[in-house]
């Protein structure tokens, strides 16, 4: 019986272990964190930029105020016109970012286009907020 036992706990560490299972769930943690920075750029494509500080990571809140964020983000975005296209480029997990604090990241970049950019990387990083949910820490337009 303790042989069994014992043969179970190891082929369940073996699994748990398991590199595909790791590159799964990180896909996964990609994914998810994915959909909620779709979900935070739509609302910085409509100029909802009040909207998409309510829904950003707690860091990026304590980095920024609300009325910064607006300015900033008009600023930017308004220049280059509506957008014309966004195609995935990478999704890189990460614990560790220069400048932030250790967490759960996901470093996303797209190539975009604007009417008035026609060629544009966006990177938009998601972290795990303490409240278990991904939102947006980071926004990036070079």
């Amino acid at each position: 019986m303790r042989m069994g036992i014992v043969a179970v706990l190891g082929v369940a560490a073996t699994i748990v272990a398991s590199p595909a299972l790791v590159v799964a769930a990180s896909e996964k943690t990609e994914e998810v964190a994915g959909q909620r920075a779709d979900a935070w750029l739509a609302l910085v494509d409509q100029g909802k930029y009040d909207q998409s500080w309510e829904e950003a990571a707690r860091l990026f809140k304590g980095a920024v105020t609300k009325e910064k964020w607006r300015e900033a983000a008009s600023a930017v975005r308004a220049p280059l016109g509506k957008l014309v296209s966004r195609k995935l480029k990478s999704r890189q997990h990460s614990k560790t970012l220069p400048g932030a604090p250790d967490g759960e990241y996901v470093v996303i970049q797209y190539d975009s286009s604007f009417e008035n950019k026609k060629e544009a990387v966006e990177t938009v990083t998601p972290m795990l907020d303490p409240d278990g949910v991904w939102r947006v820490s980071g926004y990036y337009i070079r």
